[in-house]
Parts: C-alpha cells; sequence; structure tokens
C-alpha cells in the first residue's frame, strides 16, 4: 500500500513536468506555423513603393506563372498563358488588392517581403471593401519578383 501512495505521489509530481514540456512543444510549433501566416507585412507605404509603376513575375503555389503589371495610375494588366486580365490595384487597408475587369478571381493580399526581391502574397479579402472591414486569416498564395531587377525568389516558399 506504501508503494502505491508512493508511485501515486510521484506520478503527481511528474505531471507538471510533463505537462509543461508538452506545452512548450505545441507553443514553439504553434509559433513556428502561425509566424508563416502571420507578419512582419509590408505597410502600405512599403507596398506602393515596391509595386507602383512596375511589373511582377511570380508562381502560384500549383508553380502556375503568371505576370501582371501594376501603372502608376493605378491600372493593372494580369497575363497568364493565353490569358490577358485589365483591372485595378490599390492598397487599402495593410493590403495589396488586385482586381479585374469582370473577372472575380482577383482580391486583397497582405505582402511579405522575403528576400531582396522577393515577395509573397496570402489572400485575405476578395474585394476592397472586404479587406476594410472582414479580413480573414492570412493564406499563402503566390510568390513574385519585380522584372528588372536582381534577386528573384527561389522555387519554394517559406510556408
Amino acid at each position: 500500500m506504501f508503494a502505491a501512495l508512493s508511485l501515486a505521489g510521484s506520478q503527481k509530481r511528474r505531471w507538471p513536468a510533463h505537462f509543461a514540456a508538452l506545452l512548450a512543444i505545441v507553443v514553439i510549433t504553434g509559433a513556428r506555423f502561425a509566424g508563416a501566416a502571420d507578419g512582419p507585412w509590408m505597410n502600405e507605404d512599403q507596398m506602393r513603393a515596391a509595386f507602383s509603376g512596375v511589373t511582377l513575375e511570380g508562381k502560384y503555389g500549383s508553380g502556375k506563372p503568371f505576370t501582371e503589371v501594376y501603372e502608376k495610375d493605378g491600372s493593372l494588366q494580369y497575363r497568364e498563358t493565353q490569358t490577358v486580365i485589365g483591372g485595378k490595384w490599390s492598397v487599402q487597408a495593410g493590403t495589396l488588392c488586385t482586381i479585374y475587369d469582370n473577372d472575380p478571381t482577383g482580391g486583397c493580399y497582405r505582402v511579405k517581403q522575403v528576400g531582396g526581391n522577393c515577395f509573397e502574397f496570402y489572400f485575405v479579402a476578395r474585394t476592397e471593401a472586404q479587406a476594410q472591414s472582414d479580413q480573414r486569416r492570412p493564406s499563402w498564395t503566390a510568390r513574385g519578383s519585380v522584372v528588372g531587377k536582381p534577386g528573384i525568389c527561389a522555387d519554394e516558399h517559406s510556408v
């Protein structure tokens, strides 16, 4: 009987240590994955400076390539294989929005600069109005580099 009490007592003392170790693993792992989709995000001034008047070449997670031309007047041209779509781009509520003419596939994205000329785009809203009021958790979408500048993106994204 004393052995059982002694064992139960030692298990009680080990439980907080095991719990603390498990909690530390969960926190560290969670922080690693959460950090991938959480900042540091580019701010609005940084996005305007990086994208105004440039052409961006990128790839989606599927490997499908695309090109976007961000004109200084806010107009936009999207190209993908045989598709060319016009539209507009803007910076709204901490996001870069690409809204296409007669095509619902655009949206607003949080942007991370992950290298000197490498940007990752995380979808947060379908429209500029949603970007102002109803952003969802950032979801990695694509990465790209400004044409004509050194230091383009590698093939893998950071998530």
